[in-house]
């Protein structure tokens, strides 16, 4: 296989994400402290809230994904205002004084994401080289788990040595957060791509316009949003089984380092023995570490399964993206829309079977169905028939 480089647009699109992520996660873990200290509020309030943002983000994402596709520019265009609009209201976050008002500016941020996410991934598909598309997606999977990496050190560093209050902390990610933006404006470059066709406004984000492989590509991907549930599970089961917040943290921080390696390793292994052979082997692997985590009894034995998830999970993260190529040149961006748009409102009620799972059985079952699931999504990718050109 001939070699070929990262682009410059590919590497500056990694360096906005880790600088994103930096921001994000000096700020997301400490949303439920918020509504549950500062506004008083409980488990209902903090549900609405991150519900009613996550919805509003995936629609948002299928629509930038097709308005993305239009005509040269409007990629670029529309990450600029999705990381705007995100990093202007995250910081605001801190001066929330009441639920509706966390509610907005929540909403807001995820929006801004919602924006962003579509024609962000369509972008580095054509910025790359058809032949590294996989290392393109892993190189920046790798930097956005850095990124996670990176804001949950800062925010327990600057909590623990320099004494700041959560609200002192989630205003300071404002830095990170224009770190984006200059990145974003002076590093990405938006490559031309061939417009579409004036679409009727009736039927612009129709699925069946979609190509055969991508949408049965995209129904596997739903099926597997239901055992990918939150990790944030691990944590909670960290915390059943006694270990302390500091101890948390740091099996947080080392779950997205180890997330990180991987995916830029992923990244290489999928261009070099295939994109649909890696993703198996990741959706594979998401089964035997749920079905590890289900067993895990003791704090040591959690962090030895988090860790072997985190590295079989991430293997997998770039290849999973570039499986969009699915798709063709001129429906990119909508494909990639439609991704997000199906994950994204999966995850709600992946999240909630998930959690009644664990609550009228136990955590062993709720991850071992978990690991069923993703059993059978590797499966049904590997024996469900696809064009020929899509192997």
């Amino acid at each position: 296989m001939k070699k070929h480089k990262l682009p410059a647009t590919v590497v500056a699109l990694g360096l906005v994400s880790f600088f994103n992520d930096l921001a994000s996660e000096m700020v997301t873990p400490f949303i439920p402290i918020l509504i549950a200290t500062v506004l008083g509020a409980g488990p209902v309030v903090l549900g609405l809230v991150e519900g009613v943002a996550d919805a509003a983000a995936s629609f948002l994402k299928l629509w930038a994904g097709r308005y993305s596709d239009a005509r040269h520019g409007r990629r670029k265009q529309l990450m600029v205002f999705g990381y705007g609009l995100s990093n202007l209201a995250r910081p605001l976050l801190a001066l929330a004084s009441s639920w509706g008002a966390l509610l907005l500016l929540r909403s807001l941020d995820r929006a801004g994401k919602g924006l962003r996410s579509a024609p962000r991934d369509a972008l580095l598909a054509d910025s790359a080289h058809a032949d590294i598309h996989g290392f393109a997606y892993g190189f920046h999977r790798a930097l956005d788990n850095a990124g996670a990496l990176g804001g949950t050190l800062l925010a327990v560093a600057a909590l623990s040595w320099l004494h700041w209050s959560v609200s002192e902390v989630i205003l300071w990610s404002a830095v990170p957060g224009v770190l984006v933006l200059v990145v974003l404006v002076a590093g990405v470059r938006e490559a031309p791509h061939p417009a579409l066709e004036e679409i009727k406004p009736q039927t612009p984000l129709a699925w069946g316009a979609l190509s055969h492989n991508m949408r049965r590509y995209l129904l596997v991907l739903v099926l597997f949003t239901f055992a990918r549930v939150s990790e944030s599970f691990i944590l909670l089961r960290g915390n059943e089984l006694g270990m302390s917040v500091a101890q948390l943290l740091l099996l947080w921080a080392a779950l997205n380092l180890v997330k990180s390696a991987a995916s830029l390793l992923g990244g290489h292994m999928a261009d070099m023995f295939g994109k649909r052979r890696l993703t198996l082997v990741s959706w594979s692997g998401y089964a035997a570490g749920f079905a590890a985590l289900g067993m895990a009894e003791q704090g040591n034995a959690l962090w030895a399964c988090t860790l072997l998830y985190g590295l079989l999970a991430g293997l997998g993260e770039g290849s999973e993206r570039a499986l969009i190529m699915y798709a063709g040149e001129r429906e990119r961006g909508t494909a990639f829309g439609w991704y997000h748009l199906a994950v994204g409102l999966s995850a709600i009620p992946a999240g909630t079977l998930f959690g009644a799972i664990w609550h009228y059985w136990n955590a062993g079952a709720a991850f071992w169905f978990a690991g069923a699931l993703a059993l059978l999504c590797a499966l049904l990718l590997r024996f469900w028939r696809f064009k020929p050109e899509a192997s």
